[in-house]
């Protein structure tokens, strides 16, 4: 949860850039846009087996840094 006190004669424009700063920190953003459609176990399972293999074939390619 994100909780945001203003300060003394704060302009609201600045409180909700910090406000922004501080969901995206949270990541509440990220959460929202994963959850916003159902994924099936499967695919979901699938889709970070693919995201494993490019990162190995990347981190093959640099070298092994």
């Amino acid at each position: 949860m994100v909780k945001l006190r203003l300060r003394d004669n704060e302009n609201i424009n600045d409180a909700v850039k910090r406000f922004r700063k501080l969901v995206e920190h949270a990541g509440i953003k990220k959460e929202m846009r994963r959850r916003e459609f159902y994924e099936k176990p499967s695919d979901e399972k699938r889709r970070a087996r693919r995201r494993a293999e490019r990162r190995n074939k990347l981190q093959r390619l640099s070298g092994g840094l």
